[in-house]
């Protein structure tokens, strides 16, 4: 790769060059022998352009690497050092230095230096790239080159076709895109053929004898992506992916990050209105994320770490998640501040003390235990961690005096039939009251599963068509609402800065998804018919329910300035039943009384154990 140095070796002859030709082009070849103030333009353009040049970065670049944005900045450059130069024969001519000057040397000299400076830089470009694609970036390969379809013929499939055309080794050719914008059809990019709309997939694959298509539309929605899956497993051919937008949230794009189409691109919205990024509120704050070694938890630090905060507190109990964590931080963020704690939530006077010391401006709370099934036979874990643990972060966040706080809460709170599920309830509460008792902007952001985190189903289902099957699935009609981990984060993210105290915020999770039609999808996703790995039902399980609602009956439901985050009134306990109900519940957590607990539950938490389909959570128990 050329140095700078030398870039700064070549730029000066060029000026010269430049100034010499506007004086011969002006005039004639000779003309330094008769204008006397050729040379007197010509020493200061020796010296003062490249003097500009660097003042602008034009010797802090790597022009191997030059972009539409580096030849802009080329250009401003060169127009300020004209400038600079126009202004000092300006002066020249009216403190009588100089006798006289043609203003049209000026605007050819402007013009030849643009052209030999830029066009050395782009020389340095080209040159790169066909060096680059003589060696393939790699070893070379024997192996025949398989000829790429990309679908999509927007800025990401132009990316993966040039780095393909400058990586020999990568064994990939691409041949043909096919993109629905009709002004694009019979067009070239970087040489290679827009050949038709995607809807001409099924001709277009059997005449060129593509061996590979490449998705390549990372805004589509989880419609569009499972009908083009479906047709290129009906094609025989194989497909990959383009990760999604939030997958991109560096920015980096490559080949290498090409994937298999997974069920979370079936599922995912078309469009989020904010996206990554939106969460200006985060902007230089401290921000405080606990349980940030879970898979929710890590996805919020990712996101808050894009939003630029002077300093990322990442608190979780988990000393092997909190450590890949912070190594995951580091790398993707070496701008961000990143600051590991290994703290129980439910260790009161440790909790505050890391607040004492780092005093957030924002926290979010997803620390929690979330599996319906353990919690029923482990209710004391659930008070302890869910209700106490989030008690204790917003006593600590109100001693220290954060102002703003997000409590992670799940579907399972309305109307809950699980022990989980009225712990969380009660976690929503205790923060919805804190904010109205203190005047923070405190607030719940409320959502179904998420596809992808530790224990959920997916990861599951996937061990057992990996075994073969059977798949096991408690009811053909169970259904539940889904979103990928990172869409809902960005709406936690957005939810959360909309709040100003006590708002119960939920996300629009769209339609409920079948667990049956999950599973099938799953299975046709790994190559695989569902005739070929069966499915069995188990029966519902203690705590869970046929399908999930997202709010109370009779609750109000009313929009906010982002239609994929609702804000939803219900209502709760008095602050004093809130404290009555907390110490009783602590109390029976305390005696090992399963049946002493569920009385708590069921007498403090209104709603609880009424969901049409499972029964009520006193009826579980045995009476004491």
């Amino acid at each position: 790769m050329l140095r700078n140095r030398y870039v700064l070796a070549a730029d000066v002859p060029l000026i010269g060059a430049a100034a010499f030709g506007a004086f011969a082009l002006r005039f004639d070849w000779i003309a330094w022998s008769y204008r006397g103030e050729m040379v007197p333009f010509l020493l200061t353009a020796l010296f003062l352009k490249p003097v500009i040049f660097h003042a602008f970065g034009m010797y802090r670049r790597f022009w191997a690497y030059a972009s539409v944005q580096d030849m802009l900045a080329l250009f401003f450059a060169t127009s300020a050092a004209s400038v600079a130069m126009a202004s000092l024969v300006t002066l020249g001519l009216l403190t009588h230095q100089l006798p006289e000057f043609s203003r049209s040397v000026l605007v050819i000299d402007w013009s030849l230096t643009l052209l030999m400076v830029g066009g050395f830089r782009m020389s340095i470009r080209i040159i790169f790239d066909a060096n680059t694609s003589n060696r393939g970036g790699g070893a070379p390969t024997t192996r025949p080159a398989r000829r790429i379809l990309v679908l999509g013929a927007g800025q990401a499939g132009a990316i993966v076709v040039r780095e393909m055309q400058k990586n020999a080794h990568l064994g990939m050719t691409p041949v043909g895109f096919l993109d629905d914008d009709r002004r694009k059809v019979g067009k070239r990019i970087y040489g290679v053929p827009v050949l038709a709309r995607v809807d001409g997939l099924e001709e277009v694959v059997g005449t060129i004898n593509a061996d590979e298509v490449i998705i390549a539309r990372p805004r589509a929605g989880g419609a569009v992506l499972r009908a083009l899956a479906e047709r290129c497993r009906m094609l025989d051919v194989t497909s990959r992916i383009v990760p999604g937008m939030f997958e991109l949230i560096d920015g980096k794009l490559s080949v290498s990050r090409l994937r298999n189409v997974e069920i979370v691109d079936l599922l995912q919205r078309p469009h989020l209105v904010g996206g990554v990024g939106s969460a200006g509120y985060l902007a230089g704050q401290t921000v405080l994320v606990t349980g940030a070694g879970g898979s929710i938890g890590l996805e919020l630090c990712r996101q808050v770490a894009h939003a630029a905060p002077s300093l990322l507190v990442i608190a979780g109990h988990g000393e092997n998640s909190i450590y890949e964590a912070n190594q995951q931080l580091r790398a993707a963020f070496p701008g961000v501040r990143v600051q590991p704690v290994i703290v129980d939530v439910r260790d009161a006077d440790r909790l505050r003390r890391i607040f004492m010391r780092f005093r957030p401006g924002v926290v979010f709370h997803a620390a929690a235990h979330k599996h319906v099934p353990l919690m029923e036979e482990n209710p004391e874990e659930a008070v302890s961690n869910n209700v106490v643990g989030t008690r204790n972060v917003v006593d600590a966040a109100i001693a220290c005096g954060t102002p703003r706080l997000v409590l992670i809460s799940t579907d399972k709170a309305v109307s809950p039939s699980s022990v989980m599920g009225a712990s969380k309830r009660v976690a929503e509460e205790i923060v919805r009251k804190a904010a109205a008792g203190h005047g923070r902007a405190f607030v719940v952001v409320r959502f179904g599963n998420v596809l992808g985190s530790r224990g959920s189903v997916v990861p599951l289902f996937k061990q057992q068509i990996e075994r073969g099957g059977p798949i096991t699935i408690t009811h053909p009609e169970m259904k539940r609402f889904f979103m990928t981990i990172p869409e809902a984060v960005d709406l936690v993210l957005q939810a959360g800065g909309m709040g100003s105290g006590g708002e119960l915020f939920v996300l629009n999770m769209g339609e409920p998804v079948r667990i049956v039609d999950l599973a099938t999808d799953l299975i046709k996703l790994s190559g695989l018919s569902p005739d070929e790995v069966r499915i069995e039902f188990s029966g519902l399980r203690p705590g869970e329910k046929l399908s999930e609602s997202l709010w109370e009956d009779g609750a109000v439901v009313e929009q906010t300035a982002n239609p994929d985050v609702l804000q939803v009134t219900e209502p709760g306990a008095s602050a004093e039943d809130l404290a009555l109900a907390i110490d009783f519940l602590i109390n029976a957590s305390h005696v090992d009384d399963p049946a002493l607990l569920a009385r708590a539950f069921g007498r403090w938490m209104p709603g609880l154990g009424h969901a049409p389909d499972a029964p009520p959570l006193t009826a579980r128990l045995p009476s004491a």
